[in-house]
Parts: C-alpha cells; structure tokens; sequence
C-alpha cells in the first residue's frame, strides 16, 4: 500500500513464561490476555500470544481468552485488511482471511460474521468507516448493513474513543467529507453528532449556495482541506455553519419572493460548537480556539470596510490563520468570491515583518499622570489611543500624548482623533 505504520505489532506462539525466559527484562501488561513489553535498548516492543477470544464481558474485552495457533488468532481481528501476518524470517505474508485481495479490492470487510465483530467492540463501527475513509476505499456491503443495524450501540462506547477516531478520520483522510458522508449513510452520525446529522437537507439560498444543502456545502470544505489539516481547522469547518437549522426562517422579499435566512447561525453555532466539544472531551484550548472561529466566521465578509487598527487586532489573532482559511474554503465551496481572501492577503503582505499589532505608546501610567481617574476611563483612554496609534494618526508618541492632554483640557471627555485628510 505505500505506507509507513505507526506501530507495529508482533504476534507470537510462545507463551508469555517462553518471552520471559528469552529476554532479560520483560514486564507482563496484560498477564491474562498473553501480553507482554519487551525492553530492548530501553525500547518498548509489546509482544501478544496467539490468543482466541471467548464472549465479551463489556463490549470491549473478552470474557475469556485462551492460547491457539495463528490462524485462530487471524479470524478474531475486526477488519481482513487488519488481519494479516508478516513472517520477517521467511519474508513473506501470512493470510488466512484473504486481506490482501480485499486490499487490492480496496475493500473494509470484516471477518467472519460482522455483527459477531461489532458485538465484540461496538467501536469498530467507527473504525471501519475511518478506515474506509482514511484508505479511500470502500465499505463491504454486509459490513456496512451490520453498522447499520446496530449503529444505535455507538453511544454505549466512551467520547475519548469516540473523538479520537473522528479526529483521525478529519484530519488523515484524503477525502474527511466522504467519511462523513459514511457516518450519515451508516447510522452513526445522528446518534455520535446529531447537531451535524441536522445539516442534511437543510436547504440554503442558491444564490450564496448552489453547491446545495448545509451538509453537502460542509462535505465539500472537507474534502477541499489541504493534507492532513491542523485538528482547530478540521473542526471548525465541520461545525461552522452547525448553527443553521436551529436558526433558519423562510422571509418574503417585497415581491413576494421566499428566501431562506440564518440571522444568528455564528453565534448560535458558536454555543453548540462549545457543547459538542466539551461532550467529546476536547482540551480546552483547542475548544476555545474552534469556537472562536465558528463565532467569528462572518466577519471576514466586512473586512474592507474595517478601520486599520481594528483590521490589525483581527490578523493579530491567534486563530487568524485557522479563520483565513476557514474563509477561503467556505467561499471555494459557495459562491465563489475571494475578493475579502485577497483584501487579507495584500494588507498582511503590506505589514510585511512589521509587528501586526505594535506596543501601545500610552500606557496607564501616563494616563493617570495626566488626570484620568483609575477604572474604566483608563480602559477606554487606552483603547483610543492604541487605535490612533495603529492607524498612524500621529507620527510620534509625543504628537499622541499632546492630542490627550489638549481633548482633556477641551472637553474632559475622551474622543477619537478625527484623521488628517489634508494630505
């Protein structure tokens, strides 16, 4: 397949007591189960015997398990593609479940009886349709009616297992929207994501949106991501318009015409992304930084009509490059105009190596030294000044703080600088 593993697993028929008497240090992580950690070189190398596994006592671990041969071994894996041994001493493939033709197919079959498999750990459902998607292959057709029939069990499995192969599918898939299409198709996505399952069929205005409904509109942005995506951009384009059927209403224009609106959808989405995250246990950081960015993802569309002091706080935003992006593919994947992408582009260019967002030449000191009570006439002193400052209204600190003095002396009231137009 081209592909580099993350890990490897060995698989053995000596007994855990065997792999003890031939390696000096082996430590037993799970004695009942026949494996063992072997250190080499202080490197940890996990070691399983050849194992069959007899009932599940809680949907993730067998009940009973007993020591067998390789091929036994093979037909207790979830997926063919999974099952499959490398012999390193005779250099060739063992295949007892025929994996490989279902490699060559690009094929996610499970083994044996798929409804057996997912009894065993309900997670593999999940699993599947991630590796269908994170492969770009296909689903075998009894596998996927076995999820379908028992899709419902998904929310018996925790959200950290749950958010960590949703994760994977975003952010590893050539195509995340195709898995997500997968999860829709499968039963999975209305009981792990509903407010997501919610999209589809969510009619959208054909002007701004003639790729069709909320749902396809999002499948596109992900397939649109670039190569394995930052986890905040994943999300944030799956969630970023998770606010519109909550939100939608049908309005009549003056002639008459129906047209579909979302007022609110950013802020509205911007409350469900923070619930969705914190149920799948997300760090926090990363919870703040994608809800920040579905809030805020209109406000691109006025950013020519911003002044510079606040066009310098936005690009001076943590989460700006994430947001940028965002933009981009959600115009990409609608109506087409990038003139705001571009707008942004030029004005960072612009910046060039210049700190996007300078040290404020007054700072609460001088202000209290001019007068200005401690509290909030400080605060917003220091706001007006700082805009000033960052939109050049004044070519030295000196010039700013001559302008303060002579307003307070005026009026005692803080005022914005008007901008000298002489020029």
């Amino acid at each position: 397949m081209g592909r580099i593993p993350r890990d490897y697993d060995i698989a053995t028929d000596a007994p855990p007591s065997a792999v003890r008497e031939l390696f000096p240090r082996v430590i037993e992580v799970g004695a009942a189960f026949g494996v063992s950690r072997v250190m080499v070189n202080d490197v940890p190398t996990e070691v399983a015997a050849f194992r069959a596994d007899i009932g599940t006592a809680d949907g993730r671990h067998p009940a009973e398990v007993r020591f067998c041969g390789a091929e036994e071994d093979a037909k207790r894996r979830d997926f063919t593609i999974n099952g499959m041994f490398y012999d390193p001493i005779e250099d060739r493939i063992i295949d007892y479940v025929e994996g490989r033709r279902d490699v060559e197919r690009k094929v996610v079959r499970a083994i044996g009886d798929a409804d057996e498999r997912f009894r065993e750990d309900y997670l593999r459902m999940l699993r599947a349709v991630r590796f269908a998607s994170t492969l770009a292959f296909e689903l075998d057709p009894r596998t996927a009616e076995a999820i379908a029939r028992q899709s419902s069990h998904i929310a018996e499995i925790s959200a950290e297992r749950i958010q960590y192969e949703l994760t994977r599918m975003l952010t590893e898939s050539p195509r995340p929207g195709s898995g997500l299409n997968l999860l829709l198709k499968t039963g999975l996505l209305p009981i792990i994501l509903p407010e997501v399952a919610a999209m589809a069929g969510q009619e959208q205005s054909p002007d701004f949106h003639p790729e069709g409904d909320v749902f396809t509109h999002t499948v596109q942005m992900l397939d649109s991501m670039p190569s394995n995506p930052p986890v905040t951009l994943a999300y944030a384009v799956l969630l970023h318009d998770v606010g519109k059927p909550a939100s939608a209403e049908t309005v009549r224009d003056e002639d008459g015409t129906a047209r579909i609106r979302f007022h609110g959808h950013a802020e509205r989405g911007a409350e469900m992304t923070e619930e969705i995250l914190r149920r799948l246990r997300m760090p926090s950081q990363l919870i703040e930084d994608v809800v920040h960015c579905v809030c805020n993802h209109m406000r691109l569309m006025n950013v020519r009509e911003m002044r510079e002091s606040k066009l310098r706080r936005l690009v001076a935003a943590p989460t700006f490059d994430i947001e940028l992006e965002l933009h981009r593919l959600d115009c990409v994947n609608s109506h087409g105009n990038l003139e705001n992408h571009h707008f942004l582009r030029a004005f960072i260019e612009e910046l060039g190596q210049a700190p996007r967002v300078p040290r404020p030449w007054i700072t609460g000191h001088d202000l209290m030294a001019m007068g200005i009570p401690e509290g909030p006439e400080i605060g917003r002193w220091h706001r007006i000044a700082h805009e000033a400052q960052m939109e050049n209204r004044f070519a030295s600190r000196e010039e700013l703080l001559k302008w303060i003095r002579t307003t307070l002396a005026d009026t005692g009231l803080p005022q914005s600088p008007s901008r000298d137009t002489s020029t």
